[in-house]
């Protein structure tokens, strides 16, 4: 979360690469560094136990602030450890 600037309770967009689906939820802080993705409710019915998926956090800028922000990359391990930030041109 920290690597991605995520913060609690904020709404982010999930993709599965496995199954297709796609929905939206919130964030729930978890144990620092553990590697934990977990889903509760109907999200977890989506989401199976080694499925590869993208969490897709989205920002609304003002015309001005469009000129500084860029967008990121975060890319993880198969434990969901941080490998690197890629920072793109927004």
């Amino acid at each position: 979360m920290d690597a991605a600037d995520i913060i609690a309770y904020e709404k982010v967009q999930v993709v599965n690469n496995n199954n297709g689906a796609r929905f939206e939820t919130y964030v729930i802080k978890g144990s620092p560094n553990s590697g934990t993705i977990c889903l509760n409710g109907a999200a977890a019915r989506l989401v199976q136990p080694g499925d590869i998926i993208i969490i897709i956090s989205y920002a609304q800028l003002d015309e001005k602030e469009l000129p500084c922000f860029q967008p990121k990359i975060i890319a993880v391990d198969t434990k969901n450890q941080l490998q690197g930030i890629k920072h793109t041109e927004g």
